[in-house]
């Protein structure tokens, strides 16, 4: 593949990431109006090298560190979520979409005690929520560093009235109670 064809798949890529990102900050808006969740997204980190455009805000740039997840936020019961969004125009995701660095994050939130986990969306159609857990031991799991559409199956999520309902069915723990009660 030529380095044309290269850029314009990148290109295309990047751009798809970024709307399913603004559907997942849209959905996260849904959840805080209802008193369900507060998320934010994770700021990237970088340092501006010089100017370039003062007059419409634009600079150059280089990133300071490699990409976290790209949502964190708290559910209202207290509990920590710390999760990325992923999307792929294929039928199956791999399991090198998550970088070290955020395999670092998951796994030093989740033994904090956060709920870490993947939204994933197949060609918009689709979305899936999938524990980190699971994302992570697929090969174990599954037997190969990627999950289909048959695996992804029971991490299923809806999408209603364009809202991708990432956090529903997640069990919330009752505060100042034993009992616990579904989203």
């Amino acid at each position: 593949m030529d380095t044309y064809n290269r850029s314009i798949i990148g290109l295309k890529s990047r751009s798809n990431g970024e709307y399913f990102e603004r559907m997942i900050m849209a959905a996260s808006r849904f959840y805080e109006d209802r008193g369900i969740a507060v998320i934010d997204k994770t700021p990237e980190a970088f340092k501006v090298i010089k100017p370039y455009n003062r007059d419409r805000g634009q600079f150059i740039c280089c990133f300071t560190q490699q990409a976290q997840p790209d949502f964190k936020g708290a559910l209202m019961d207290s509990t920590m979520v710390l999760f990325d969004a992923k999307h792929t125009d294929k039928g199956q995701i791999s399991r090198n979409v998550v970088t070290e660095e955020q395999e670092e994050c998951f796994e030093r939130y989740m033994k904090m005690g956060a709920m870490c986990f993947l939204v994933i969306s197949l060609e918009f159609e689709e979305f899936y929520r999938v524990p980190w857990i699971v994302f992570r031991d697929m090969k174990k799991i599954y037997g190969h560093k990627y999950m289909n559409r048959e695996e992804l199956a029971p991490y299923r999520v809806k999408y209603n009235n364009g809202v991708v309902k990432y956090l529903d069915g997640i069990t919330l723990r009752e505060r100042n109670e034993d009992e616990s009660t579904e989203v």
